[in-house]
């Protein structure tokens, strides 16, 4: 009887999280025929991808970048019909040391590097050719990422540049980190030229995540997919019989043969009801850091870098992301658009924080780094605090990752934390979502 059922109605699936990973499955399930409802406690779709209005200029709430080794993007951009709306250009990349800034985008500039002597920088670039090498990631999480840098890059070296940029990435999460955390990084950075290209460019999409996640939200409309923004799912349990029940934060109730869950692994823990010990703890075993970032506009631009990475303590954010060098300053109203990230551990004092308080640590910050920065010449400022944003690479993590299929029949979870060979972005999250996708309907 169960085979004839399926027979006349599709089988009926639940997506909890309307992010980019949520709204690349429920596409992929409605293209193989499932009747697809997805949740969003947000009142828009996209997630981290999502947009935000800066004086009248909407563009993304965090950075993105597109490359041209992100095969899986780009691929999802064609389906949707965005492809030819990519722009590319080629950025430079600055470094903040010794209280100065310095450009390190290209070979020449790289020897000219004033904090490392020749001998220094030669195992700096022998560290990251070796990591971009690799093939199996697999060993490095077994290696601190601290221990295989000193081995590689040497005391000073490791000291000079690779410490203050673990610290300002990770804090001191860096001492549990693996090895395979920076292999990601690299290995993202190099993928295109590995592939012969002679380099690599940047890319976005005009319009920014607003003109995608538009254009995504029409074609899932366009495939029967029911989304629901502005819905908080709060609980996700089994029925006795079969079936997953999906509750809502209002008090709705509806049940599905198919539930997929992609919020956080500590959050999907709390949601999720019926699994086993083993599978809860492996949830809440995750160790997940947050962010705290400022998008800014300016009146004028700050030193013409995509990103400067800070190698200098006391700073209050990681980097400065100033997007305008890639993204054509007429579609931010002529002005000049930055990010300042702050990645920090969930219970970090600073989301406590008020926005003023935040805005005067960043923007004293800014007149640390840029003598001539101006704050009259600031024309926005607004902040953005996730706590959850990716999952830490820590050591052994393969061993300890959450399941994606539950002993929980019909419930499923997806999230940052399945991306073991990768760093988070746009192109590892689709591909994630793509695999999943696969999975489930194969089987």
């Amino acid at each position: 009887m169960a085979g004839g059922l399926r027979e006349r109605w599709p089988e009926r699936w639940a997506i909890v999280g309307g992010g980019i990973l949520g709204m690349t499955l429920a596409h992929r399930l409605a293209k193989a025929g499932r009747e697809v409802t997805l949740f969003e406690a947000a009142e828009q779709l996209g997630g981290l991808a999502s947009a935000w209005n800066l004086e009248g200029v909407v563009w993304d709430r965090h950075y993105h970048v597109t490359l041209l080794s992100d095969t899986h993007l780009r691929a999802l951009w064609s389906e949707l019909g965005i492809a030819d709306e990519l722009r590319w250009s080629e950025t430079r990349t600055g470094f903040y040391s010794g209280g100065r800034l310095h450009s390190m985008s290209n070979a020449l500039e790289f020897l000219r590097f004033p904090p490392l002597g020749l001998w220094d920088k030669l195992r700096l670039a022998v560290t990251i050719l070796h990591a971009s090498r690799v093939k199996d990631p697999l060993p490095l999480e077994a290696v601190p990422v601290s221990a295989w840098l000193r081995r590689w890059s040497g005391d000073r070296t490791f000291e000079t540049i690779w410490l203050p940029l673990l610290k300002a990435k990770l804090g001191e999460r860096y001492r549990e980190t693996s090895a395979a955390f920076l292999w990601a990084t690299i290995a993202r950075m190099y993928a295109a030229r590995r592939t012969g290209l002679k380099k690599e460019m940047f890319g976005y999409v005009s319009g920014g995540y607003t003109r995608v996640l538009t254009r995504f939200a029409e074609v899932l409309a366009g495939e029967g997919v029911t989304v629901r923004t502005g819905t908080a799912v709060e609980r996700v349990s089994p029925i006795d019989g079969g079936g997953i029940r999906v509750e809502t934060r209002s008090g709705e109730a509806d049940t599905f043969d198919q539930v997929a869950v992609t919020v956080p692994a500590p959050v999907a823990a709390r949601v999720c009801a019926g699994l086993t010990d083993d599978e809860a703890e492996r949830l809440r075993g995750a160790k997940y850091l947050g962010i705290v970032c400022a998008s800014l506009l300016l009146a004028k631009p700050l030193a013409g870098f995509y990103v400067t990475n800070i190698t200098d303590p006391g700073l209050p954010f990681t980097a400065v992301v100033e997007m305008s060098t890639l993204v054509d300053r007429a579609e931010l109203g002529g002005h000049t658009l930055v990010y300042l990230p702050k990645y920090v551990d969930p219970e970090d004092p600073i989301f406590a924080l008020s926005d003023a308080a935040i805005e005067e640590s960043f923007l004293a910050g800014l007149e640390r780094m840029y003598p001539a920065f101006d704050r009259s010449g600031v024309r926005c400022f607004r902040i953005s605090r996730v706590k959850h944003v990716f999952a830490l690479p820590t050591l052994h993590y393969s061993r300890r990752l959450p399941p994606t299929t539950t002993s929980v029949p019909g419930l499923h979870l997806l999230n940052a934390a399945h991306i073991v060979s990768g760093t988070l972005n746009v192109n590892e999250t689709i591909q994630l979502a793509n695999r999943a996708a696969k999975a489930f309907t194969s089987s």
